[in-house]
């Protein structure tokens, strides 16, 4: 499965929580009901992603996403004053959600906590609005270098630092040893993103939810026991076809 920049197939364009926004029609009359900003700025996220999925990143017009959330063109400049501020509060407001789904449960067993941390990071960038912004961002970074920086810097950047951080903790409580927190949190999140790869290339169908938890479920077995059959083999290596002790290297 493979949409080219600024196309979505129409099945799923009609799940994308913005595609409701766009027929809003005119706004009613009258003194409008206060709304908070932060309401008004995730109302105008769900629209522009829609606008951006639907006419990509240069198609997309801000004047159309203040008219499909129903706000006026004055409150959508003073909230998001340029179309790069508006992709960015789009994937800023897909991550936020994403962030509050993991932080619950941020206190349980190690391997559980991870397991849900990248179940739903999985579910997030195996979604169809995820993978058709991945999809925008590779086919118009050319033009517009600030995409990939704004892509990299609200998405990829967040999730490494939640697990640089939730490792970091661990090693903290002697629970794990780790010497390389960003490194290991590369490395739990490339385990995981593999099967987006074959999707966006159009290899393989998107995974089902329960493929994903079943894939997060063995990257944080092997990350946390390895390969090895037994945990006691770690504590030697062959050295001139001599084993010799030595204590097993943190990531």
């Amino acid at each position: 499965m493979k949409w080219e920049a600024g196309t979505i197939p129409e099945e799923r364009r009609a799940a994308l929580p913005g595609a409701r926004c766009t027929d809003a029609g005119p706004r009613q009359r009258g003194r409008p009901q206060a709304r908070p900003d932060a309401d008004t700025r995730h109302l105008i996220a769900e629209t522009a992603l829609c606008e951006f999925v639907t006419r990509g990143y240069a198609g997309a017009v801000m004047d159309d996403v203040a008219r499909g959330a129903g706000v006026s063109k004055r409150t959508l400049y003073r909230l998001v004053p340029t179309k790069a501020d508006l992709f960015r509060t789009v994937i800023a407001d897909r991550m936020d959600r994403f962030l509050s789904a993991v932080a619950a449960d941020a206190l349980g067993a190690v391997p559980d906590v991870l397991e849900r941390i990248l179940t739903e990071m999985g579910l997030l960038a195996m979604s169809p609005e995820a993978m058709a912004i991945q999809n925008l961002v590779i086919a118009e970074s050319d033009r517009f270098p600030e995409l990939a920086a704004n892509f990299h810097a609200c998405v990829i950047a967040r999730v490494l630092d939640l697990l640089s951080a939730y490792l970091r903790t661990q090693v903290e409580r002697s629970l794990l040893k780790i010497n390389d927190f960003g490194l290991a949190a590369s490395m739990l999140r490339g385990m995981m993103m593999e099967p987006q790869r074959a999707v966006a290339m159009g290899c393989a169908a998107p995974p089902t939810p329960a493929e994903i938890a079943a894939r997060a479920r063995a990257c944080v077995a092997l990350f946390l026991h390895g390969c090895c059959g037994s945990p006691a083999r770690l504590d030697h290596r062959l050295d001139g076809g001599l084993p010799r002790r030595r204590e097993p290297p943190g990531l």
